[in-house]
């Protein structure tokens, strides 16, 4: 049995026989390597190594300005001041990072480590598994360009290329980047990932993708541990049959939450419809969305579209029994075909049910249809479920309608107004109970005949593009036809009349008309981090410093081109004046 005392001796002579020989160990030259325990051996064939091999006190153990080192046999070349570690080889630095692989070098006078064959990088939170790492204990980084995988306590994270920067405990994964998680997938080209912290940084096109949605974004955050995110640059998240666009999105998993801000847009692919806005919060599992500044919801029915805006649109329910409800000034907005009259209406609140087809204005509403004002305590408008088109108009409690003629206002006026449509356009109107007519017919020539003011329990009246062409009075009460000069114009208003054509809405423009614009934030971004430079010095291949025993090349040590490089800004405005060209090829849409 050989004991430790033997083997100190041993090193001795080994030093001393390498000093015989010339080599000088003066303080200037850089702190050998200590071989502390292991059974050491001369052979011929390997004049310039001392052969350390384990014995049955345990492995072979070597010491180096601050890292420990562990292996069933080692070559130490004394005069380089280089070490060839196989078999179960670890090596430690302090009490955070370890490294065990089949084989390592170690070079002491550059600090600098080649691991490979099953190589396993190990630090509080992580393991870096790969096939080959290099680690440079100067700029105490790592890194590996032959994929790796590392497994986190919430995920596992894979990639082609990896760089472990020791200090900030950072991992920057580069290419085929991807995080599996029991709950979501992501993928990117470049990711940054903390350890200590679980906090991943995506830069350029990348996506989150779960049972319930997918993230896409080309700048973002990510916490894997606790599963919350914020992803600006071409932000958007799809559920199944929704989708939210936004400056910037913050994004909830474990609330089902997302909230988006400035220049959001809420896409519903079932029911064709999209919402805008400047801020909006969707509650996925109580299939609710909630919009505000600017907020304008537009759905597409029978080939034309229709405009809802408040301050505050809230759309919840399942696809197919989505309701909206807009609160605070809301309005309508339908554009007529060519040559037609919009129509539009206002009101306090607004209330839309898919399903049933209906449109309910509540409190102090207005509607336009054509030339034909319409005001009543609540206004109804309902639809046909099948065709999407206009089918019926309900005006409930002192309901009158109005329409301008150059001598004055045709008006109509009771407890309820009952209007049909025929192609979305308003042909016959009935109303009931207490009605009251001032009407100004006119002849073949358009000339005025006079003035019909009449009262009746009901009053049907007929229109023609828009323009009142004849009325009908059921179980007639009393009334007649005046002279313009027998009618007198104090007498021209029936009672609760209102104009308020200067409110009426021409264009959809107009669905903000007089309202300011809202105050944006400042979005505060997700920078590029900084240019790390290249883990391998740009040195000539000549120029590189390697011990001839190693069993890398200078080539290996090298920056090579198919090395995946990370973002930067001039790569990602390349990337960006790629895709504005493509978008300008297609064709234009609007």
């Amino acid at each position: 049995m050989i004991n430790k005392s033997f083997l100190k001796i041993s090193s001795f002579i080994v030093v001393c026989v390498f000093l015989f020989f010339g080599i000088n160990v003066s303080a200037q030259e850089k702190q050998k390597v200590d071989i502390q325990s292991g059974y050491l051996e001369l052979r011929p064939e390997f004049p310039d190594a001392a052969i350390y091999t384990k014995d049955e006190t345990g492995q072979v153990y070597i010491v180096h300005e601050g890292i420990e080192m562990w292996c069933d046999q080692a070559f130490v070349y004394l005069k380089s001041n280089f070490v060839k570690a196989y078999g179960k080889v670890r090596i430690m630095q302090g009490d955070t990072v370890s490294m065990d692989s089949k084989y390592a070098e170690y070079n002491g006078n550059t600090q600098f480590a080649f691991a490979s064959g099953d190589v396993v990088l190990t630090e509080p939170k992580t393991t870096l598994t790969t096939d080959t790492l290099y680690f440079d204990r100067i700029k105490q980084q790592a890194y590996y360009r032959t994929g790796g995988t590392v497994r986190d306590t919430a995920s596992v994270l894979t990639s082609r290329s990896g760089r472990y920067f020791a200090e900030t405990k950072k991992y920057q994964f580069l290419q085929n980047v991807k995080i599996v998680n029991p709950k979501y997938v992501v993928n990117s080209n470049q990711l940054d990932f903390y350890s200590e912290t679980g906090a991943a940084y995506l830069y350029g096109p990348s996506t989150i993708v779960s049972e319930t949605s997918t993230v896409y974004c080309e700048r973002g955050y990510y916490d894997t541990r606790g599963d919350t995110g914020y992803f600006v640059k071409n932000s958007k998240i799809d559920y199944e049959n929704r989708t939210l666009y936004g400056d910037s999105i913050y994004f909830d998993r474990n609330k089902s939450f997302a909230s988006a801000t400035n220049n959001i847009r809420v896409l519903d692919t079932i029911n064709k419809s999209v919402v805008r806005g400047h801020y909006a919060e969707v509650f996925r599992e109580k299939d609710s969305v909630f919009i505000t500044k600017r907020a304008v919801a537009i759905t597409v029915r029978d080939n034309d579209s229709i405009y809802v805006h408040a301050d505050t649109l809230q759309i919840t329910g399942k696809p197919e029994h989505r309701i909206m409800k807009g609160f605070y000034k809301a309005r309508l907005f339908k554009p007529g075909k060519v040559g037609d009259d919009p129509t539009s209406g206002k009101c306090d609140s607004i209330y839309v049910n898919e399903k049933r087809g209906i449109t309910k204005l509540l409190r102090n509403p207005v509607l336009w249809s054509g030339e034909n004002q319409m005001i009543g305590d609540t206004i109804h408008i309902l639809s046909d479920t099948i065709t999407d088109k206009l089918d019926t108009l309900k005006v409930f409690n002192n309901a009158f309608l109005v329409q301008k003629d150059s001598f004055g206002y045709n008006q109509v006026k009771g407890e309820r107004l009952i209007g049909l449509f025929t192609n979305n356009e308003l042909d016959t109107v009935n109303i009931n109970k207490n009605a009251q007519v001032i009407y100004y017919p006119r002849n073949d020539n358009d000339e005025l005949i006079g003035i019909n003011n009449t009262r009746s329990s009901s009053i049907q009246m007929y229109l023609e593009e828009q323009q009142i062409t004849g009325i009908r009075f059921i179980k007639k009460a009393e009334g007649k036809l005046y002279p313009p000069s027998m009618f007198p114009e104090n007498a021209r208003i029936l009672p609760g009349f209102q104009w308020r054509g200067e409110e009426r809405l021409y264009s959809v423009e107009d669905l903000f008309k007089g309202k300011p614009a809202p105050v944006l934030p400042k979005i505060t971004g997700i920078p590029l981090p900084k240019d790390e430079g290249q883990f391998f010095e740009d040195i000539p291949e000549d120029e590189i410093e390697l011990p001839e025993e190693s069993k890398l090349s200078p080539k290996d040590l090298q920056n090579r081109p198919d090395d995946p490089q990370p973002e930067t800004l001039e790569s990602e405005a390349k990337r960006d004046s790629i895709q504005q060209k493509q978008n300008d090829s297609l064709p234009n849409n609007n």
